[in-house]
């Protein structure tokens, strides 16, 4: 071993330890701050600073997606120690749910998984869990309607959202026994394959890639990719289509990485808790609102978001619950309900509509 490796080494090995040491302090003044607030630990809005900030003053040479990842586990332990935080997501392990949970929150936090969206709310509502981390929509399959019929009647408020790169993988658990006659490796993984378990949507996603590599294999339904995963871990003659997570979580290999048609295919997940967050300075404003059933009705109640200068980043019509050809407007604007042109805006859109709810205020994500 070469003297100049040996100094880098001992270099690095000093600066780990100064590393730990700087990590405990901030550790020691995390603690203190909770003390002095004497309520809430997590606070949505100064996280997010907090990364913006790091990420913007980051001088390289690493990535700010690395930087953003590393200070969110360093904040998730550091939030450990004085509040052990549980978050409810759509299970089992290794959903993409549960890695949009770890993305937000970090590794540092109790998980309530639950079998359907329904209860993952009911988790929050009942105090099982302190915040929920549920699927809205898909940048290629659209929203997602149970999602928003829920939350359309529940207290709970939006306090944060994750935007999670979706990328799907063909999982097989290749150590299981083949017929004698199939060869490991290359194509080879493909053969012997007599049906394919995934979620609808992701069974959607991946449709072109399905179509040319297997298309006489039985496509398989599952309440979700991680259930999917279980049951190609149990049978050598299926595979599962679903993420690192479950790959890992079901001890199956990754046959075929990123089989997705739509490369830049994100879902977005909403934060739910029993309130919403403070101004960060770079936030989004979630309603949820009825028309009256006149002529223009529609475009009167979203002016006033035009007359202040207000962006509108995304507007989704739903079917109303109970009433034949009547329908809700789920809007989310940029800024904040606290800011004075936000707030103009909605207290004029409230005078206008039949019907307003206030879904929450939250930063909004990278």
């Amino acid at each position: 071993m070469s003297d100049e490796l040996v100094k880098l080494r001992d270099r690095i090995d000093a600066l780990d330890r100064e590393l730990l040491r700087l990590l405990n302090e901030r550790a020691q003044l995390a603690q203190a701050v909770g003390h002095v607030k004497n309520g809430q630990i997590y606070r949505a809005e100064r996280e997010a600073q907090v990364l913006r900030r790091l990420c913007e003053e980051n001088p390289g040479p690493l990535r700010p997606e690395n930087v953003e990842h590393l200070f969110r586990e360093i904040m998730s332990a550091c939030r450990d120690l004085e509040q052990h935080l549980r978050i409810a997501y759509l299970g089992p392990r290794g959903t993409f749910s549960q890695a949009a949970a770890y993305k937000h929150f970090g590794h540092a936090v109790g998980e309530v998984p639950g079998s359907t969206i329904d209860e993952v709310f009911r988790a929050v509502e009942t105090g099982r869990a302190d915040y929920a981390v549920v699927p809205v929509e898909n940048s290629t399959e659209g929203a997602v309607s149970r999602t928003l019929d829920l939350i359309v009647g529940s207290p709970l408020k939006i306090c944060g959202e994750v935007l999670l790169p979706i990328h799907q993988s063909l999982l097989r658990k290749i150590n299981a026994p083949l017929p004698s006659q199939e060869r490991r490796g290359g194509e080879e993984r493909l053969a012997g394959i007599q049906r394919v378990y995934a979620h609808a949507q992701s069974l959607a996603q991946c449709q072109n890639w399905l179509n040319k590599n297997l298309p006489n294999v039985e496509r398989v339904s599952v309440v979700s990719n991680a259930e999917g995963a279980r049951l190609a871990a149990d049978d050598p003659t299926a595979v599962a289509i679903a993420g690192e997570e479950a790959a890992q979580a079901y001890g199956l290999d990754i046959v075929v990485p990123r089989i997705e048609d739509e490369p830049n295919n994100r879902t977005r997940f909403l934060v739910l808790s029993d309130h919403d967050a403070l101004s960060s300075g770079r936030d989004k404003t979630s309603l949820v609102m009825s028309a009256p059933n006149v002529p223009g009705s529609v475009v009167k109640l979203l002016q006033p978001l035009a007359d202040a200068g207000v962006s509108m980043t995304r507007f989704e019509s739903r079917p109303a619950k109970g009433a034949n050809w009547e329908y809700l407007f789920f809007v989310d604007i940029e800024g904040h309900r606290d800011d004075p042109a936000v707030a103009a805006a909605l207290k004029e859109v409230t005078a206008r509509a039949a019907m307003v709810k206030l879904l929450g205020s939250y930063p909004a994500a990278r």
